[in-house]
């Protein structure tokens, strides 16, 4: 980026030590000449000094991938890509804290445009990244060294012709493998130390300067098309067979398939798919999990203005081949093929468009939707322990669809079940950490970015077969139609607008039970038909004073009205319908699950203990609040019963006397329960109140697996002791003695007072 301060006469640097290049627009504050805002390839930045200094605007997810590679790194498997522009990376799928996923939790591997990475299957810390034209590394992800191991000309022989994106496959079959590929093949057994040439050119070998841009050759001075773009005659698409190591096909950028059947001894090329373009760029070759005679194959045309999806597949190693593109969208490339690694039938396909899945190996295709937006899908992979399908797109970044399993049971039939719960992934459990100090983006401020994390969760997926219609929605779904045809929208009957009015709205209840038989949790959900899903956090639900009331404002400092963490174990979920107050069984129980992280040191010797003392200062703190709502409710009581008092018809007498009593009493516990705030004013040494034994025991080890010290067990006792006495008292005061002043009232005829009943 230059400027010129004397019309165009001469131009000087602007300074761009720390932003990223490549510029494409630029805003100028009309206002102040230092202000501007610029958009490049690294994104949006801001300055207000004419370039000194930059502002990176880090919250905007719109990373364009060319690829995705996952590993096996435990217990969350990490994503790879390369990127348009800005380098290759890596990060977590998943993070321990309560913050999502940072971008500081992101590390690069490699420089450059990135593209094609690739993770040791047995080994996560060895990470292959590479940049354009073949500038492939290997990355230590443990000391974050990196060493070039791009393969080099031998003597006497052209130097290789890599594309933009060269294909890298690591081998599944020997450790140390690894495929590579310019216009020829290369193989390492020794982690990329050495190569060697399996293959000769496999590209058609076209001379690209005598073909036609448009409708002619054009002049070497008219377009750029050797200097800023690949070059032609290259593999740019490889796959290994998971079955046979000696199977291995390849995909040229002008058009070939060939395929190896002897470790790339000798290949065979195949050359004419029927009903693929001539000459067209094959973006996907894709040797099946299940069989080997099965190869997939998609070719992407857009290059001469043809966007069909044009996908095939062999049974026979490519002798013959079948189109499986039915039903894809007729306007949307194909760019990746993946196959699930249990039924054979699923597939998946990423578009310039969006992702699509077919249970039948291509005969129909459905649209992965659910907040995955319009957007080309360049590649496509799948994380095997988990069932996790992870997608790198182009300007959107990454997205993972957690445990894919249920789409193995999805068929182009309506299900035969009126409700059914999918089999459920072990659900992995830990106590989320904070290091920011709060949760979310804590004190970060906005521009601190963060991505969703799948926390502590166990997923449930299941299927019913209707959606709730209520008489009035069903009613106004019929007059919409009248009013549409010009007919009368006749009033209905009395006993129409009652049932409607009556009506009580169905819910789903899922009901989670531990491997005693106990109800841990409820989950209810609308009544909507198909599949679905829902997290649930592997804790209890409190079991606090009922609440109605909403928070004004979310306070950070105050914590999530949340239960405890259950125990690791066995444990069941089964759905019903609550319908007209009845509950309606409708699936078995299902069973899953819960699984303890081990990432503590020192960890609770009996987990079980753990959670039962939980458990026990749950109840403790649910009778602290009870106690709390009894004193609020006793002193609500209280203030209109002395308003009662003066407004009757009566002579004062002994009632203020009785008055004056309760309220004596419940200051006393007030005190009791909480301190003698006074006395706090003044630095006067007090005893500690159970209130602020029951907070310090909760806050200190609610969110830890680690046993309860001594501290916190001698702490709970004393503040049992002295709720549980309280507790009784302010039960008395409110049911005995408040009660019995209310009664006199009532026989005196005062005006009457919320909570009691006017007459006796």
């Amino acid at each position: 980026m230059s400027v010129t301060h004397n019309g165009g006469k001469s131009f000087e640097l602007v300074g761009e030590d720390t932003k990223h290049v490549d510029n494409h627009c630029m805003w100028i504050n009309p206002n102040n000449n230092k202000h501007w805002v610029v958009g490049c390839d690294g994104g949006i930045y801001e300055t207000f000094d004419a370039a000194k200094t930059w502002d990176f605007k880090e919250n905007l997810p719109v990373t364009q991938f060319y690829k995705v590679a996952l590993d096996n790194d435990y217990p969350f498997y990490n994503i790879y890509g390369g990127t348009q522009d800005n380098f290759s990376l890596g990060g977590p799928s998943r993070v321990l804290t309560n913050h999502g996923i940072r971008n500081s939790e992101w590390f690069i591997t490699n420089g450059g445009d990135g593209f094609e990475s690739q993770i040791d299957p047995n080994n996560p810390n060895i990470v292959y990244a590479q940049s354009q034209y073949g500038g492939l590394v290997r990355f230590d992800k443990k000391s974050g060294e990196k060493v070039g191991i791009k393969p080099k000309a031998r003597k006497g022989e052209n130097a290789y012709r890599f594309n933009w994106d060269a294909p890298l496959v690591v081998s599944k079959h020997a450790p140390g493998r690894l495929y590579f590929a310019a216009n020829k093949v290369f193989r390492s057994n020794d982690y990329g130390n050495t190569w060697e040439v399996i293959s000769d050119d496999l590209s058609q070998q076209i001379d690209r300067n005598t073909l036609k841009v448009y409708d002619r050759v054009v002049s070497i001075d008219a377009v750029m098309k050797n200097g800023s773009t690949s070059l032609y005659g290259s593999v740019v698409a490889f796959s290994e067979s998971p079955i046979n190591k000696n199977l291995l096909a390849a995909g040229t950028d002008d058009g070939l398939i060939h395929i190896s059947e002897n470790g790339g001894q000798s290949w065979r090329k195949i050359s004419n798919v029927p009903g693929a373009p001539n000459q067209s760029y094959v973006n996907s070759v894709y040797l099946s999990r299940h069989n080997e005679n099965v190869i997939y194959v998609a070719f992407n045309h857009h290059k001469y203005g043809d966007f069909k999806p044009y996908i095939f597949k062999s049974t026979n190693k490519g002798a013959s081949w079948t189109s499986i593109a039915s039903n894809l969208p007729e306007r949307g490339s194909v760019y990746a093929i993946e196959e699930d690694h249990v039924d054979k039938n699923l597939l998946f396909v990423g578009t310039e468009f969006g992702a699509f899945f077919t249970p039948n190996q291509g005969q129909n295709w459905k649209q992965l939707k659910s907040g995955l937006p319009t957007i080309a899908v360049r590649d496509i992979a799948i994380q095997e322990r988990e069932n996790d399908l992870v997608l790198g797109t182009f300007g959107r970044g990454f997205y993972v669809l957690d445990d894919y399993s249920v789409l193995r049971t999805i068929e182009n039939a309506k299900p035969t079940e009126k409700a059914k719960i999918y089999p459920i992934r072990t659900a992995l459990m830990w106590e989320k950490s904070s290091p920011l100090g709060l949760p979310g983006k804590a004190f970060q401020g906005d521009n601190h970015y963060t991505a969703k994390n799948l926390g502590p969760e166990a997923l449930i997926t299941y299927y019913y077969d209707s959606s709730y219609k209520s008489l009035k929605s069903e009613r106004q779904k019929k007059e919409k139609k009248l009013t549409k045809s010009g007919s009368d929208t006749p009033y209905p009957s009395y006993d129409d607008l009652k049932a409607e009015s009556d009506q009580a709205k169905e819910e789903l209840v899922f009901i989670i039970k531990d491997n005693s038989g106990s109800v841990v949790k409820k989950e209810f959900k609308s009544v909507r038909k198909g599949v679905q899903r829902f997290h649930w956090n592997l804790r209890y639900t409190p079991q606090d004073p009922v609440n109605l009331s909403r928070p004004g404002f979310y306070n950070p400092f105050s914590g999530s009205r949340e239960g405890t963490l259950v125990s690791p174990g066995n444990y069941t979920v089964e759905m019903a319908l609550l319908k007209d107050g009845v509950l309606e069984t409708l699936t078995a129980p299902v069973s899953f699950v819960v699984k303890a992280l081990n990432n503590v040191e020192i960890p609770a010797k009996d987990r079980l203990e753990k959670v039962a003392f939980q458990k026990q200062l749950a109840k403790l703190q649910a009778d602290m609040g009870i106690t709390r709502n009894l004193l609020s409710d006793s002193r609500n009581k209280i203030r209109y019963i002395k308003v009662a008092i003066k407004q009757a018809e009566h002579p004062l007498g002994s009632l203020l006397a009785e008055v004056k009593a309760i309220e004596e009493q419940l200051e006393k516990m007030q005190l009791e329960l909480y301190g003698d705030p006074i006395k706090r004013r003044l630095d006067i040494d007090q005893p500690l109140s159970p209130a602020s034994r029951l907070g310090s025991i909760g806050y200190e080890q609610k969110y830890s697996t680690a046993t309860p010290t001594n501290t916190h067990r001698e702490s709970y006792a004393i503040a049992k002791e002295q709720i549980t006495a309280i507790k009784r008292i302010a039960e008395k005061v409110y049911n005995e003695d408040l009660k019995a002043l209310e009664k006199k009232l009532i026989n005196l005829g005062a005006p009457y007072t919320p909570g009691r009943g006017y007459k006796d």
